[in-house]
């Protein structure tokens, strides 16, 4: 583990390993580091691949008040330690921080991403118009178990019968961890979750080449967010991966991003 300072003081753990142009792994809600190793793991005879706990997470520091501006300028801590540039990949609200990233200006030369979790349309129900103030109560009181239930069953829409049960599995303790960070991804969201069509210039910024994933068995409404996010950058190609879900495989995926970031 190494680590860095951001902008405002606090610590950036990450995992760098390859050798070769520098790519960073930007992790969705409830993940920290140690989600992407095996995803860094294939890409590191291509890549020196950083993987980093998001502010809040794993051993990074986390410095109040939170704004999505703070997460970007870890971003930009990483790309410095990078020796100054970097191929960027985001997972779910990871793609969504990332977008922000680049539409910052910040010295990304590709971008991919992969599921951005927007809710665009009537093809599954919005998230609440109190969401992210709900988490905030919810972790505020302690009650972090609730809050991941929350976010599963509003944002992820697992049913509740299923996010009991998987209150008794062992990776519940590590979701609970990290549960006052969701608010954060909430945040990074903004209203992209609340069935209304992306606006042509929500990131005017963002003219670098960008790859657009998403996965054949995902549901209808993970298509329309891909496609529509592809349809508004000037730069963007969208690739669907055949029997993945949003829990992408990463044997599929690294040689996809290899074949993009090297093409």
């Amino acid at each position: 583990m190494s680590t860095v300072f951001s902008k405002d003081g606090t610590t950036i753990a990450f995992d760098q390993s390859g050798h070769g142009p520098a790519l960073i792994l930007v992790g969705g809600a409830l993940s920290d580091r140690s989600a992407g190793a095996l995803l860094a793991a294939l890409l590191a005879p291509h890549f020196r691949v950083f993987a980093y706990d998001r502010r809040g997470r794993g051993d990074s520091g986390d410095t109040p008040p939170y704004a999505v501006e703070r997460e970007i300028e870890d971003i930009a801590a990483l790309i410095t330690e990078a020796d100054g540039s970097a191929f960027v990949y985001g997972m779910s609200s990871g793609a969504v921080l990332a977008l922000e990233a680049a539409n910052h200006r910040l010295a990304i030369t590709k971008l991919a991403l992969y599921e951005p979790p927007f809710i665009l349309d009537n093809t599954r129900p919005q998230v609440p118009s109190d969401y992210v103030s709900h988490l905030t109560e919810l972790v505020a009181a302690g009650s972090r178990g609730d809050a991941v239930e929350y976010f599963m069953t509003e944002a992820v829409s697992v049913p509740a019968d299923m996010v009991a049960q998987m209150r008794q599995t062992p990776m519940w303790p590590a979701m609970e961890a990290v549960a006052h960070t969701l608010p954060y991804d909430g945040a990074i969201m903004g209203d992209t979750m609340s069935g209304k069509p992306l606006p042509d210039n929500r990131w005017p910024s963002v003219t670098l080449p960008t790859l657009i994933m998403d996965g054949g068995d995902s549901p209808a409404w993970m298509h329309h967010a891909a496609q529509s996010l592809a349809n508004i950058l000037p730069a963007a190609q969208r690739r669907t991966l055949p029997g993945q879900t949003h829990a992408v495989a990463p044997n599929v995926l690294a040689p996809i991003l290899t074949e993009f970031f090297l093409g």
